[in-house]
């Protein structure tokens, strides 16, 4: 058993997340920008964050120096467009052209994400952001700047990142703990879908000679217990969770046993006979999913939820989003204790790859590559610069010891991008829960980030990793 030799062996970041100079070179506000969007007391804003925009030239060095094959990455659609709509800001073009330079200077390929979360502020004040079918218009002229400008720096794009986990656990409001109306937050997820079929056919018509696809959060679901009716609570699961947010733009339609859901929870789909001839023209060359862990589900009667209690809950427990992976009529998330520990007491999954892949692979006869998967946790930066991280390094080399066999077994597996390249903004914990092979000296004080020197350090995953490359996932010790 062995990786094909041409694998892509990488890592990836967001620009939300990692870029910071929110306010640099015409860039405008993104809905992350935003003050109110800490979500956590404590944790810090994006607008700092790693500041990778400064910093891109050393740290595309210091992903060469590991070997990187590809870089996943993102634009800013704010930095192209400062109110998401009308005028260009060319610095922004020409920022990310020095990126992709950069790049190709060590041989690395961009995989490069067209939105990845961080809409532009103004198109959120303006239309109500992915409410509106207005925004499909607007994502594809922003795509068609993107293909018309970069189409020589990039052969390998991503429409959106996780568009489907934004749907799968909002049923209520981050920040306001207020309960969603499930029809309006589906239909985002719909508008998207055909946003992207657009885009991809757009891309196949300027860039002819590129690939295109999605980059959803998916993974396998498995049922409690051998009850058949966890069984079907799991396939359900399976197709409110990943496959409605492939199906369209793969086969042209959604799951069928999705309307059992939709009835019971009187959700409706904004879907018009222009939105399925969209999707007949817009299938993927490849499929990027993000995958930490798969669900494990039994089955749940259909009952009216009550999110009221979970205004102003400590988001970050694990609790928090096995409530919100409650499907009524359908399913629920539940612990499984079958998972394995690691060397600091972490539970996960690292079979999630292998069997994920395998069924995706069976199902759209597509390639595949992982865009996000990693251990996120607070490291500790010592006296001598050193950055201790085995807990990482064994979850990791787990994940690839189980992708290896997938492959074998058949899963159409062509890239690996674990999350992340360097240390970034995590979505609910700040700066503090790290995931990077580069570590980033910064804390959760933004004032002190605005000036900070932001030194970059290599944790010993980091070398670990390279090793990992340059025996084409070989060595794992």
């Amino acid at each position: 058993m062995s990786f094909p030799k041409d694998f892509f062996w990488g890592a990836s970041t967001s620009c939300a997340q990692v870029e910071g100079a929110y306010d640099v070179d015409g860039k405008g506000l993104t809905t992350w920008d935003w003050d109110q969007k800490k979500i956590n007391e404590g944790t810090c804003s994006f607008k700092y964050a790693s500041d990778f925009y400064h910093h891109y030239k050393e740290d595309i060095a210091l992903m060469a120096e590991m070997g990187f094959k590809m870089f996943r990455m993102s634009i800013s659609w704010a930095r192209i467009f400062p109110e998401g709509e009308g005028k260009i800001n060319q610095a922004g073009i020409n920022y990310y052209k020095n990126v992709f330079k950069e790049c190709h200077k060590y041989n690395i390929e961009p995989l490069v994400t067209i939105y990845h979360f961080d809409l532009p502020a103004a198109l959120e004040v303006k239309y109500g952001g992915w409410h509106s079918r207005k925004l499909i218009d607007l994502y594809v002229d922003y795509c068609k700047v993107l293909f018309e400008n970069f189409k020589d720096d990039v052969k390998y794009w991503l429409t959106n990142n996780e568009y489907n986990v934004m749907i799968y656990y909002g049923a209520i409001d981050m920040l306001t703990g207020k309960p969603n109306n499930l029809t309006d937050l589906y239909n985002t997820g719909h508008y998207q879908l055909v946003a992207m079929s657009k885009a991809i056919a757009l891309c196949h018509e300027m860039c002819p000679d590129a690939k295109i696809g999605p980059a959803p959060n998916l993974c396998a679901c498995y049922p409690k217990t051998c009850s058949p009716m966890d069984t079907i609570a799991a396939m359900n699961m399976e197709d409110i969770r990943n496959n409605m947010w492939v199906d369209p733009l793969v086969y042209g339609k959604y799951p069928e046993s999705i309307n059992t859901y939709f009835k019971l929870n009187d959700i409706t789909l904004d879907i018009t006979e222009e939105d399925l001839e969209v999707f007949k023209h817009g299938k993927p060359d490849f499929i990027g999913f993000n995958c930490y862990g798969n669900e494990t589900v039994e089955y749940m009667e259909y009952e009216k939820m009550d999110f009221s209690d979970m205004a102003g809950a400590d988001n970050r427990k694990l609790s928090y989003l096995q409530k919100l992976t409650a499907k009524p009529g359908i399913g629920r998330g539940v612990s499984n204790e079958r998972f394995e520990k690691g060397i600091d007491g972490h539970m996960f999954d690292p079979y999630c790859i292998r069997i994920t892949a395998r069924k995706l692979t069976d199902r759209y006869h597509l390639p595949l590559i992982i865009t996000e998967n990693g251990y996120g946790r607070p490291d500790t930066l010592e006296e001598d610069g050193t950055i201790h991280d085995d807990y990482r390094i064994e979850h990791l080399r787990r994940m690839i010891q189980e992708m290896k066999i997938g492959i074998e077994e058949g899963a159409n597996l062509f890239g690996y991008c674990p999350w992340s390249a360097l240390d970034l903004v995590s979505t609910r914990e700040g700066i503090t829960k790290r995931y990077g092979f580069i570590y980033v000296d910064r804390d959760e004080d933004d004032e002190k980030a605005k000036t900070a020197e932001m030194k970059r350090y290599r944790k010993d995953s980091f070398y670990w990793y390279k090793k990992v490359i340059e025996s084409n996932g070989e060595d794992l010790d």
